[in-house]
């Protein structure tokens, strides 16, 4: 069996979360398709149309992210911490204001700033567990992301 060193896959993990979130770097997004990429061309108008008949807004989706980003810091420190409810934002984030989305986009920076800084002081890669955690903060936040770009196409027609 071989084994590939921890810093390879922190290296690795790196560079998907900047591709995902920041810069394209070719791995599976086109240039100019990160999230902070696309969500910089998004007015609070956009933000506040809700997708399809029964889909949340755009800001819910964004809102959501970081939601998700903060809550894997939280049960990475603490496993026993209390359930969340998932259905909050989605029930409750519609319509925004200019200063409300861009405080929305602040708060993932801030959100994905988090896991960076959890990657950073994690020690290694101790299980499996760890390590899909981090793949399926890279995979979710790259689904709601091909959400709101698809969204885009519709909201944009």
């Amino acid at each position: 069996m071989s084994t590939i060193q921890s810093e390879h896959f922190t290296q690795a993990l790196y560079v998907l979360l900047d591709e995902t979130f920041d810069h394209v770097h070719g791995h599976y997004l086109d240039r100019g398709d990160s999230l902070f990429e696309t969500l910089a061309t998004i007015t609070a108008a956009e933000a506040s149309i809700p997708v399809g008949g029964k889909c949340a807004t755009l800001a819910a989706q964004v809102k959501h992210i970081a939601f998700y980003l903060d809550r894997t810091v939280v049960t990475v420190h603490d496993p026993s911490a209390p359930k969340a409810d998932w259905g909050h934002i989605w029930r409750t984030v519609s319509a925004v204001t200019p200063a409300e989305w861009q405080a929305i986009q602040a708060e993932l920076r801030a959100s994905y700033d988090g896991i960076k800084r959890l990657i950073a002081d994690a020690p290694g890669w101790p299980s499996a567990d760890h390590i899909s955690g981090a793949i399926d903060v890279i995979a979710h936040t790259a689904y709601h992301l091909g959400e709101i770009r698809q969204a885009l196409c519709t909201i944009r027609v």
